[in-house]
């Protein structure tokens, strides 16, 4: 029999090992009742008749060896108790100084929202998705980007519990999906490609609708109802039928019924597609809001811009192959061929190009009527152009050091050429 307390604060914690009997003891007199939820900054307690639903629970810990344990490899007929932080500190106490208490040890919790471990998809002879695994953190936004056709539909579909894989596992917060579908369900919210709201109904309605199917309470219902049309900007439309909505709008009320229930990990698929640049923007700002909230976000889009503007992490999947996982930035860093100045100045920039050639050893390429593009590091070209600049009495408009895009990654690892990659923006 184990306790699980679930938390959301990523701090150091106490784990105390105790006898089944004398948890017992102290759940029945703190609790005494069928089921009990304690909630401080995102604890949970489950109450003792309850406990046997917690089993599968997996609070993941790590010790000062690195090494990541599960409640399962501890001892048996002992209880794992995982807390965190000062915002439990009243309840770690009296368990710590419990006379039963026979191990005291600080350890690190790793926080997993979801977890894909060897996600295989087969529809006959034909794999879709091959071997993926990756790990996203509570609180992160984490972006699925890939050409059509790479298995990004079909992962999420079995991330989501949608479609069964042929093989693999998924844990969302530390759940396995196959064992858990109507409690991990519970947790997650859904946004399709295509909306799934209903025409006939007002914008209010239909959020009253899906908290209604997720079980929300009736006065909850309406609050949350309030709240979210308020965050999407959508107070004066709540009594207009869905139908009647602007695209923008609609995208936004999707959103909104997947939030209704409020859900730990939200799954967006394309949000922005189709919007114009206004709508996408206001979204875009929603989106940035919710996981300043501590939400986990998994969004697929393809609109690079948007994944370098959102994401603290992306993935790209290739052909039912992940082939990189890394922050924006570090993408970036794989499209850099050579470091580049690239100088504007005012009139023609062929009169810089003999003089910076014969200063810097290589011939300039001229990409404007008055822009210049150097090859070489900022530390190196800076005298030159100085030198350049002072010899022709040429004026300088610009300088600036040449970035990769997250465009230009995206197409260098995933081998796509820039017609295939407008047709991708296309969404075709």
């Amino acid at each position: 029999m184990r306790v699980l307390a679930d938390l959301r604060c990523r701090a150091r914690i106490s784990i105390s090992i105790l006898s089944v009997a004398a948890v017992a003891r102290w759940c029945i007199l703190k609790m005494k009742i069928k089921r009990a939820r304690l909630r401080k900054s995102g604890l949970k307690i489950w109450g003792l008749l309850y406990f046997r639903k917690a089993l599968s629970s997996l609070a993941y810990v790590m010790n000062a060896s690195k090494k990541v344990l599960t409640p399962l490899e501890c001892p048996k007929g002992n209880v794992v108790v995982v807390a965190g932080g000062a915002c439990i500190a009243d309840l770690c106490d009296p368990l710590l100084q419990h006379p039963h208490c026979l191990k005291k040890e600080e350890w690190i919790v790793t926080s997993i929202a979801i977890k894909a471990e060897g996600l295989i998809k087969r529809y006959g002879d034909i794999v879709a998705v091959k071997g993926v695994s990756f790990d996203v953190e509570e609180g992160e936004l984490f972006g699925f980007l890939g050409p059509n056709g790479a298995g990004k539909t079909t992962t999420i579909r079995m991330l989501t519990g949608l479609s069964k894989p042929t093989a693999g596992n998924v844990e969302l917060l530390g759940l396995d999906i196959k064992a858990n579908a109507a409690t991990t369900k519970g947790f997650t919210g859904v946004v399709p490609e295509a909306s799934n709201l209903y025409d006939e109904l007002t914008a209010l309605e239909n959020l009253l609708f899906m908290g209604k199917l997720y079980g929300v309470k009736r006065g909850e219902r309406y609050e949350r109802a309030g709240a979210l049309l308020e965050l999407f900007r959508l107070q004066e439309k709540r009594d207009r039928p869905f139908r009647t909505l602007s695209r923008g709008m609609k995208r936004s009320l999707t959103i909104a019924a997947a939030l209704i229930h409020n859900p730990k990990i939200l799954f967006l698929d394309e949000p922005t597609v189709g919007l114009d640049v206004m709508a996408a923007r206001s979204l875009r700002s929603a989106i940035q809001k919710l996981r300043d909230q501590g939400m986990t976000i998994f969004l697929t889009t393809h609109y690079l811009e948007e994944a370098d503007v959102l994401c603290d992490r992306i993935a790209i999947i290739v052909r039912g192959q992940i082939v990189a996982v890394e922050k924006p930035e570090e993408l970036k860093k794989m499209a850099i061929k050579e470091q580049a100045i690239e100088l504007t100045i005012r009139g023609s920039a062929s009169i810089l190009v003999d003089r910076l050639a014969a200063l810097i050893g290589a011939k300039p390429i001229i990409v404007g009527s008055n822009t210049l593009r150097c090859s070489g590091t900022a530390n190196s070209l800076l005298p030159h152009i100085c030198r350049a600049i002072q010899d022709t009495g040429a004026e300088i408009e610009s300088i600036n050091t040449i970035k990769p895009t997250l465009e230009e990654a995206f197409v260098r690892i995933t081998g796509l050429s820039s017609t295939m990659m407008a047709m991708e923006k296309g969404g075709k």
